[in-house]
């Protein structure tokens, strides 16, 4: 076997580091990369499950006050002179209205086994005649919940 020898075997030395340098360095910048977009996408996935959720609390809203105009147009279940029960979503409500003007019927719906909730009042006034339903839908019923959202509807006839 024979040994070659190179005249500048210093400077072969000094450039052979050069080539991991250069792939640590790209290796750097890709993983950079691909850190800001995993970043931008999990932030793109809880902006969309928020609008996803306050959808929801919002439908939860919504059905609380037909629920209340339902049974206000059709059986006057929130008369201020007297008592009776009311049924939305499955559950039945009783006590409703003869707590004379001014004063809520509050109710609570819980739309088992979905997780959301809704809490409705009506007041009736008598001065001017009128009637304010409002309805106050959660995405979730578990107050401690920190990803809980809020959606409101109030509605004077």
């Amino acid at each position: 076997m024979q040994k070659i020898k190179l005249k500048n075997n210093k400077s072969l030395k000094s450039k052979a580091g050069f080539a991991i340098l250069y792939s640590v360095l790209i290796a750097s910048i890709l993983l950079s990369i691909g850190l800001a977009i995993f970043n931008l996408t999990i932030k793109e996935l809880l902006l969309s499950s928020l609008g996803r959720d306050s959808q929801f609390a919002f439908y939860a809203a919504d059905t609380g006050a037909e629920c209340a105009f339902y049974w206000d147009f059709h059986a006057d279940a929130f008369a201020t002179s007297s008592l009776s029960s009311i049924e939305c979503a499955g559950n039945v409500i009783g006590n409703m209205g003869g707590g004379g003007y001014g004063v809520p019927s509050t109710f609570t719906l819980d739309f088992s086994p979905e997780p959301y909730c809704t809490i409705v009042s009506v007041t009736k006034y008598d001065a001017p005649a009128r009637t304010v339903i409002e309805a106050r839908g959660y995405n979730t019923c578990d107050s401690a919940n920190p990803r809980r959202v809020e959606r409101a509807i109030r509605a004077t006839y």
